[in-house]
């Protein structure tokens, strides 16, 4: 694959302006902060294509469903993210010219986003028609230290002859989403100001009736001293400006810094919106852009304490891996209980802004190794705080008695995806979130979450897969009828292995659990009775040497072609296909029986596992984001290095160098988890068990070394490897138990230990 921008150790950066990649450079350099977030748009107007992008976190339009024959347990709508108030945008005229990168002569152009910083920057000489050239240098962060502010710094320096400049400061909400229908417009203007004391916009959502308001202030300076200007204040429904001008003359910069605060209804905390948003901006009046840069900066510092990986020997992969977890921490942060963690993040309009089981199975694991385990926590407290409207959404597919069947998508628990065979048949989501919550008290050693709340979702997704399974008299065994497992290139199929297993491990684990609660609190006689019955005769399909596990009933049906024999102009399929020539394809979109061999690792050989790995990994187009981390993790542990190496590229670089050729759409967060998973948990081999840290390494011939810290049972343990020796330092207060190799070590509080043995 190409780069599409510059490789470097902290950053990416492009040298020179494309407006053919300019969509994808929105993306790939986009800020956030897990409150809200924006593409890397020009501050200044653009004529180009480009898309406008400005989100708030949790902010969404419910669009109605649309389907051709309605069935009962359809969701009412599906969640349309929405594209809010631009708030880092200038409109400048030079000596009558408008600046636009689309219409100028470009001299040279550079933009460069700092991973360690957090820092987006711009700088461009640009030629006037009329023969001057002009220096704009541009620079803006959406904070880190507090994610109700964001601030842009602009200038422009007068590199030939005298300006006059007419500038247009603003905030603009009346905007519209690019997925948007006759380019309707989903906001409601409630009201404006622009004065000397207060300058805001609120707005509010049509039918979710969410409130935004986004609130501003800005200096002017001239070779960096302070002016004042005569400004013309405009307002109109959804919109303020500021218009003024002003001249400088050859050598002079003239800069503007702008500070914006930006609060949702959501993260009020029942102040009123308004007074919210301008207390918060006017707290920091006094501040000078440079202090807020620097409070920002200083957050993300502490941020990269726990979260680096490095990687020596191999920069293609150290850039990636920092981008990626860039972009994760940029879009959750655990501030607020009603946010989680979006596939698209802050990066563009495509699934809605909702939330997957894509948070459970790849987000949690690493928010556990890299962030204080409140973070993870809050994600399920996430879960907890809608089971009732799971237990509701069970209930209108006929389910009962406190049975809870989570969203597939949803943004407050009700279900908000619309295609029959993801909101009805793929229902191994319920596993991946009970799996979260033990993987929470396995990695962190606190019960407390389990025991307080987290029983009542075990419960109720076993009582929902106590009912799903029914009785085969033909097999004589629990079956599992048309569902659809994580490959969406197989739907209504009959016992898909993945979903019998994580079920079956659902109800045994509610057994487990309803052992360590109050009588009060516990299971019924006749649930218990039921659920150990259906566990000891789960049907979990096998060829006949049972050496494989079936991917379903059907699966050896097909036409066993590998997917190296599809013609590469047919590929991705999903854009060249039917759907009805995929679905009788033996082609996997992504990890299925291999993501239950991921998850419940512990219960399976290594035999097992490359079997099943060398059967499957043929017949997968990785045609999901989240396919080539698993197939990563597993390759290494079976030993496959250079494979394990091929898909952490792939997963790593999947939005860097657009193998879907869609990074103009957004970024790929969730699958950004699994990037970290597949160096960590599979190069690296860190299994975390009950008995403690497991190591079992196998990093790629070209790197150096790799080092990382992670967080067990909230110990910090720092790992560096090498291809023939070994260090770990626990940098916590208590005891922890290492194995590595042959070799198992109790590592006190704040003991390094080195080994010397060959990984490769």
């Amino acid at each position: 694959m190409d780069n599409l921008f510059d490789i470097e150790e902290w950053g990416i950066s492009q040298a020179s302006f494309d407006p053919k990649l300019q969509k994808a450079a929105e993306s790939i350099f986009s800020l956030g902060n897990g409150n809200f977030g924006q593409r890397a748009n020009h501050e200044e107007f653009y004529s180009g294509d480009s898309l406008q992008g400005n989100y708030v976190g949790g902010v969404y339009y419910p669009d109605k469903t649309r389907v051709g024959w309605w069935k009962n347990g359809y969701p009412e709508y599906f969640a349309k993210v929405l594209n809010g108030c631009n708030w880092s945008g200038l409109d400048i005229y030079v000596n009558g010219i408008r600046l636009d990168l689309g219409k100028l002569k470009i001299i040279s152009f550079k933009r460069s986003l700092n991973f360690k910083t957090g820092l987006l920057s711009r700088e461009s000489v640009l030629e006037l028609k009329t023969g001057e050239q002009i220096m704009i240098h541009a620079e803006r962060f959406c904070s880190m230290d507090n994610d109700r502010i964001g601030a842009v710094s602009y200038s422009i320096k007068a590199l030939s002859g005298n300006l006059d400049l007419n500038i247009s400061v603003f905030l603009d909400n009346d905007v519209r989403n690019e997925d948007s229908n006759y380019d309707e417009i989903f906001w409601d203007h409630v009201y404006s100001i622009s004065d000397d004391e207060e300058k805001y916009v609120l707005a509010k959502t049509k039918k979710s009736e969410f409130l935004v308001a986004t609130s501003m202030f800005y200096c002017c300076k001239i070779d960096n001293k302070r002016i004042e200007v005569k400004v013309n204040a405009e307002c109109s429904p959804l919109k303020i400006c500021d218009r003024f001008q002003l001249s400088i003359n050859e050598g002079q910069v003239f800069q503007i810094n702008k500070v914006v605060s930006i609060v949702s209804s959501l993260a009020s905390e029942g102040a009123e919106v308004v007074d919210s948003c301008l207390a918060t901006l006017n707290g920091i009046r006094a501040n000078s852009y440079e202090d807020l840069r620097n409070n920002h900066m200083n957050a993300w510092a502490e941020i990269w304490k726990n979260a680096d990986i490095t990687i020596k020997g191999d920069l293609a992969a150290q850039q990636a891996i920092r981008f990626n977890i860039f972009h994760l921490f940029q879009t959750y942060t655990g501030k607020n209980a009603k946010l989680n963690v979006g596939p698209k993040g802050f990066t563009g309009e495509k699934y809605g802004g909702a939330t997957y089981w894509d948070t459970e199975a790849y987000c949690i694991p690493f928010f556990l190794k890299t962030a204080p385990s409140n973070v993870s926590r809050q994600l399920l407290k996430y879960r907890y705080d809608q089971l009732g409207m799971a237990i509701e959404n069970a209930e209108k597919l006929g389910f009962k008695n406190g049975a809870a069947l989570f969203p597939m998508v949803t943004m407050n628990g009700e279900e908000c995806h619309n295609e029959w065979e993801i909101t009805f048949e793929e229902i191994h989501r319920n596993a991946a979130i009970v799996h979260a919550i033990h993987n929470y008290t396995k990695h962190t050693g606190d019960s407390s979450c389990l025991m307080d709340y987290g029983w009542e979702v075990v419960f109720g997704v076993a009582r929902f897969w106590m009912q799903r399974f029914n009785w085969s008299e033909r097999k004589n065994a629990y079956v599992m009828l048309g569902v659809t497992g994580p490959n969406e290139y197989e739907n209504n199929v009959n016992n898909n292995w993945y979903t019998n297993y994580a079920a079956r491990w659902c109800l045994k684990y509610a057994l487990d659990v309803n052992l360590k609660l109050d009588r009060d609190k516990g299971l019924t006689e006749e649930e218990i009775d039921r659920m150990t019955e259906i566990v000891a005769k789960v049907y979990l399909p096998e060829d006949e040497k049972g050496e494989i596990f079936l991917q379903d009933d059907g699966f050896l049906d097909k036409e066993l072609i590998p997917a190296s024999e599809i013609p590469e102009n047919e590929r991705p399929i999903n854009q060249y296909w039917s759907w009805d020539r995929i679905l009788r394809s033996v082609y996997i979109k992504q990890a299925d029986v291999l993501q239950g061999l991921y998850f419940f690792y512990d219960n399976f050989s290594k035999e097992c596992v490359e079997a099943n790995y060398r059967f499957y990994e043929p017949f997968t187009v990785h045609e999901s984001s989240l396919s080539p981390c698993i197939h990563s993790i597993l390759a290494a542990r079976i030993g496959l290095n250079s494979e394990a190496y091929k898909h952490y590229l792939r997963t790593s670089r999947l939005d860097l160098d657009d193998y879907n050729k869609e990074v103009h759409e957004g970024l790929h967060i969730t699958s950004m988890a699994g990037t970290w998973m597949s160096v960590v948990e599979g190069l690296a081999g860190v299994h975390v068990s009950d008995a403690g840290v497991r190591i079992a390494p196998s990093i790629p011939k070209n790197w150096e070394a790799l080092s990382f810290q992670i967080i067990v049972n909230n110990q910090p343990l720092s790992i560096v490897l090498r291809q023939n020796e070994a260090s770990f330092e626990n940098r916590g207060d208590l005891d922890l138990a290492l194995e590595y190799g042959e070799v198992s070590k109790v590592i006190k509080p704040k003991e390094r230990v080195e080994f010397l043995m060959n990984m490769s």
